[in-house]
């Protein structure tokens, strides 16, 4: 079957829009809302954000070589005059008629993100592709990946980039389906109530997976069950034939799917469930291996991914391969193959057998417990080094939280905790000393950058180092400074 064409006639009707001026026949490469990284022939959609509006850089991408622009009602008629006097000036300066009146598409329509939302959605419509959509508070990325991994044992796969996951990103995403791929692997992210709501009436998920429920974002939430309420958005609109991949070890998660619509699935580790690993044999820093009962049979599966959370990650991806006829086989062996995405609990080793845990993209209360359970139950031969970034969106229970994290280093005995941030962070080492580690064990920095020139000078050979933190810390340059000094 050919590619969706995305003609300006096409996107005029799918965004319910006007067109000022163009050729409605003329299609385009494809969609940009940035006119710093727009291509020649492309639409450009004027998104109005926070601190900018995106159409007062639509003759910027007219300029660029945008082939037609999406702009709000009453913004267009301007780019039309501008394009009428810059045909003048290429026709008066000698160059064809037909080329200086190949004027770009302009099309105005009501709001411009609910119009990028609608282009999605049509083409997600007209592509007839599956969609697989993701949601929980951690664990979204790396079951993307792993699901999209497993499924391309069969099919052609298409994967959300990077967490192109919120109302602007999940759309860019979509779009991307006019190469008709069979299978589209997504995320969906949120930090308020109804923005679930959203994704899911513009992706249409034929299957939809709920990894679990966190204190990400309980900044913008009044509890954790409110954070599960506005997860729990994942089960609407929801068909007979639709299907739900639900973890089994969360009590909010399996609370909620009850009412599921459609047809329910399930994975876990301490629970029973469809898809279920038991016995577990966790490898530390080398990685998990289990036994793995199904409806479709049992199998070994061995991954060098570490610890339990990515443990139930990849069993959400093979409940969802096996809706999909992957053989259980098949599963094993890419299971065995796969490594973390950048960030993501990779682990790197350097010179003087100094191993870091690299964690660093983001960080959580739930996730960062985690993180530390690996890292006690490493087989190590130097010291255990935690590096902790503060973890930002806590809104008032941040300190509390921080020395919930605080009191889980000292009982996974690290011999060194560094804490980076501000008096979150602070409180979270202050915690451990509390809890019986000793205090000259444990450092404090304001900064990423201070605390990398600390820990490269004070590491020593054989020390595993775990770096963890929420993405504005920005830890991640910790483990750049040591990866520069012991290259």
């Amino acid at each position: 079957m050919s590619a969706i064409e995305l003609t300006a006639a096409w996107v005029t009707s799918a965004v319910s829009g006007v067109v000022l001026s163009g050729d409605r026949a003329r299609a385009f490469t494809g969609v940009s809302i940035d006119t710093r990284t727009l291509k020649a022939g492309e639409l450009y959609i004027a998104i109005r954000g926070e601190r900018f509006d995106g159409a007062d850089f639509a003759e910027a991408a007219i300029a660029a070589g945008a082939a037609g622009t999406i702009v709000p009602r009453g913004r267009g008629q301007a780019l039309v005059a501008a394009q009428v006097v810059v045909a003048a000036q290429v026709v008066g300066s000698g160059f064809s008629r037909t080329s200086a009146t190949n004027a770009t598409a302009i099309i105005e329509v009501d709001d411009t993100t609910a119009a990028l939302q609608a282009l999605a959605h049509a083409v997600r419509v007209a592509s007839g592709t599956k969609v697989v959509a993701i949601t929980g508070s951690a664990g979204k990325t790396t079951t993307k990946e792993i699901t999209a991994e497993f499924l391309a044992v069969r099919y052609r796969v298409m994967r959300n980039r990077g967490n192109f996951n919120n109302h602007i990103g999940l759309p860019l995403s979509l779009i991307e389906l006019t190469a008709r791929p069979e299978i589209a692997v997504v995320e969906l992210g949120m930090n308020h109530a109804g923005e679930i709501s959203t994704l899911v009436r513009v992706a249409e998920p034929d299957v939809r997976v709920w990894t679990n429920v966190g204190e990400a974002h309980l900044g913008f939430f009044a509890s954790l069950d409110a954070i599960a309420d506005a997860k729990a958005e994942i089960l609407e609109r929801a068909t007979p034939s639709t299907v739900l991949v639900a973890n089994a070890d969360d009590e909010r998660v399996a609370a909620r799917t009850r009412r599921f619509a459609g047809r329910t699935v399930t994975f876990g580790i301490d629970r029973d469930a469809d898809v279920l690993a038991a016995p577990v044999v966790d490898r530390g820093i080398e990685g998990m291996t289990a036994r793995v009962s199904t409806p479709k049979g049992d199998i070994e599966i061995a991954t060098p991914l570490i610890g339990r959370a990515n443990l139930s990650n990849l069993l959400a991806g093979t409940a969802v391969a096996l809706e999909f006829d992957v053989p259980l086989d098949a599963i094993a062996e890419r299971a065995s193959m796969l490594r973390p995405a950048s960030h993501r609990g990779e682990v790197v080793r350097l010179a003087r057998g100094v191993t870091i845990v690299d964690d660093s993209y983001n960080a959580n209360p739930t996730a960062t417990r985690r993180a530390l359970e690996v890292l006690a139950g490493a087989v190590h031969t130097g010291r255990r080094v935690a590096v902790l970034g503060e973890m930002l969106e806590l809104g008032d229970r941040a300190i509390g939280l921080h020395e919930d994290v605080g009191r889980a280093a000292a009982r996974a005995r690290v011999d060194l905790l560094i804490t980076v941030g501000g008096a979150a962070a602070a409180a979270l080492g202050a915690a451990a000393v509390d809890a019986g580690l000793p205090r000259a064990n444990v450092r404090h920095f304001a900064t990423s950058d201070e605390t990398a020139d600390a820990v490269a000078a004070e590491i020593r050979s054989g020390d595993l180092v775990l770096v963890k933190g929420s993405r504005g810390v920005k830890t991640d340059r910790v483990v750049d400074r040591l990866k520069a000094a012991l290259a």
